[in-house]
């Protein structure tokens, strides 16, 4: 039996809620975690026409990327498409789980998923994100580190990009002197002890602490292990927001575009104007990315790949490089293969099935 929360934990071991944006809204947003799951529509938005098809196909939960509730709700009257998307969804009893931001900000997410269908190579964050990372310094008996890094490097800690049970230690001699309520592993009340120890860091994401640290304290043969937290200044290189990558071979402009229109099924394409360079490096942001403009001509980019640009937003590519604005939806809508691909891997003995509403509210003459 496949639960809701089988589902979502999965999704957040790949994409932490901790990683979404401070004004997002991820997560499950209506139903219950422990309710059983036969049936998920991964949809791209969340609306009246997604829920009729999560209906039709006898769905018991909805994946999307956008949340439905995005702001506070004071009442449920289907006075407009929101409140009568959820009054639908609740009838029904279809949960409703969102994977927005959290998703776009961690490598292999949204951005890598458009950095696949254009094929670029030697991808990486364009922004990665600071205060993310935390370090764990504590004080091991040398006959016991070990057994004891082996339990904190399962809840966590130790990862650094491609490399795993990463630490540093050095050894020592710790003191201490227990008294008469104490309950020594070693030594006996009120007598200095002398121990060979290990002094061992590691780092961990910032979200892991609490796991982190009751695998140290529950691992650790000490009754009260000595330990410090440090928040690091070190980028996360595998968290922050856009993409940039290398396209082989480069192309010229104006055959890019067209390439990327192929690609990305597009319609259309609002662009700058085209500065007769060659395209080789490609910075992407999947949804309004108009802030990470800047980031894209530091880079060293030829092209910025985005949405959402506003008229104005146009003049400060100031004819260092080449918006390409290919539209919300469309520089999103790749992102239900994502979802899927995640999920299939590990839940084959129920139906994942891909939305066909066409949720745009953009339509192209």
């Amino acid at each position: 039996m496949t639960k809701i929360k089988d589902l979502t934990s999965v999704l957040e071991q790949f994409a932490p809620l901790a990683y979404q944006e401070s004004y997002d809204n991820c997560g499950l947003l209506t139903g219950s975690s422990e309710t059983e799951v036969k049936a998920v529509l991964i949809a791209l938005d969340v609306t009246e026409e997604v829920v009729d098809e999560a209906i039709k196909k006898g769905c018991d939960l909805i994946i999307a990327h956008h949340p439905i509730i995005f702001k506070g709700l004071k009442k449920l009257t289907g006075s407009n498409y929101v409140e009568r998307t959820l009054i639908k969804a609740l009838k029904n009893d279809i949960a409703i789980y969102a994977i927005h931001t959290n998703l776009d900000n961690v490598m292999g997410g949204v951005n890598s998923k458009i950095c696949q269908k254009l094929g670029l190579k030697n991808t990486s964050v364009l922004v990665p994100k600071t205060h993310q990372l935390k370090k764990l310094i504590t004080f091991i008996p040398v006959e016991k580190t070990e057994e004891v890094l082996k339990v904190i490097y399962h809840a966590g800690a130790g990862q650094i990009g491609n490399y795993s049970e990463c630490s540093f230690r050095v050894e020592g001699t710790g003191s201490f002197k227990p008294n008469e309520a104490a309950y020594p592993a070693i030594g006996s009340a009120n007598k200095v002890e002398f121990v060979k120890e290990n002094r061992v860091e590691v780092i961990f994401p910032g979200y892991l602490e609490s796991k982190v640290i009751s695998a140290l304290i529950k691992a650790h043969p000490y009754e009260e292990p000595a330990f410090d937290l440090n928040l690091l200044e070190n980028n996360n290189k595998g968290i922050g927001s856009g993409m940039i990558g290398e396209l082989e071979p480069a192309l010229d402009e104006t055959a890019f575009l067209h390439y990327l229109k192929e690609r990305m099924g597009l319609k259309v394409i609002k662009h700058t104007k085209l500065l007769g360079r060659k395209i080789s490096k490609v910075a992407v942001c999947g949804g309004a990315g108009s802030f990470l403009l800047k980031n894209a001509v530091k880079a060293e980019a030829q092209v910025f790949i985005s949405s959402d640009f506003k008229y104005h937003e146009f003049f400060d590519a100031e004819n260092d490089i080449i918006i390409a604005d290919i539209g919300h939806y469309e520089s999103e809508v790749y992102t239900k293969e994502l979802i899927y691909e995640l999920l299939i891997q590990k839940f084959s003995n129920i139906a994942l099935v891909l939305s066909v509403s066409n949720t745009n509210p953009i339509s192209y003459l």
